[in-house]
């Protein structure tokens, strides 16, 4: 979906604007990709839904932010990723992620993996899921998300030659994952 140019006006939003219709606009076109990008990261469905209302909570305040340095939607994402790694790194997320661990018996398919497999297209998918952090991060954003190599090295805060490195060492990583099969 190309939203970028119906949200062009927030650049110049006031603080007078009717900030609950832009966020209602923003859910609806972006609602979805924030989701799914919280998701790529946790591999929780209930964390995602978690992380993506805290982060239309965040946006909802902080509108008078966005500066334009980069489109609505790596803003979007930028603001998400910055959410699930804070998210990651509380001492909720890490007790509830054991205690989901530990509580899982014998051959049974956890519900993350039900929910991964359900979810993946096609088999390049379930093997984009199985990749590093690092690896799964840049092809998500610039396969499915369709971000430049400039709008992720920025959004990642790192160089775009970093970004192009992990790119090829994903692209390594699944081409050995597919053979194999």
């Amino acid at each position: 979906m190309n939203s970028e140019a119906n949200f062009d006006y927030l650049k110049y939003m006031t603080d007078h604007a009717d900030k609950k219709a832009l966020l209602s606009d923003l859910m609806t076109a972006y609602g979805r990709e924030v989701w799914n990008y919280a998701y790529s990261i946790t591999r929780k469905r209930e964390t995602a839904d978690d992380i993506t209302q805290e982060v239309f909570i965040k946006v909802f305040k902080n509108l008078h932010g966005f500066r334009s340095d980069a489109s609505v939607k790596t803003w979007l994402l930028t603001i998400t990723r910055n959410t699930a790694i804070d998210f990651q790194r509380s001492a909720f997320f890490r007790k509830v992620t054991l205690t989901d661990w530990v509580g899982e018996t014998g051959e049974r398919k956890s519900v993350e993996q039900e929910v991964m497999e359900n979810m993946a297209v096609n088999d390049m998918w379930k093997l984009v899921m199985k990749l590093p952090a690092k690896y799964r991060e840049v092809i998500i954003l610039y396969a499915h998300h369709q971000l430049s190599l400039k709008e992720i090295a920025d959004m990642l805060k790192v160089t775009e030659g970093t970004v192009k490195s992990r790119m090829f060492h994903a692209r390594k990583k699944l081409t050995k994952m597919k053979e194999s099969e």
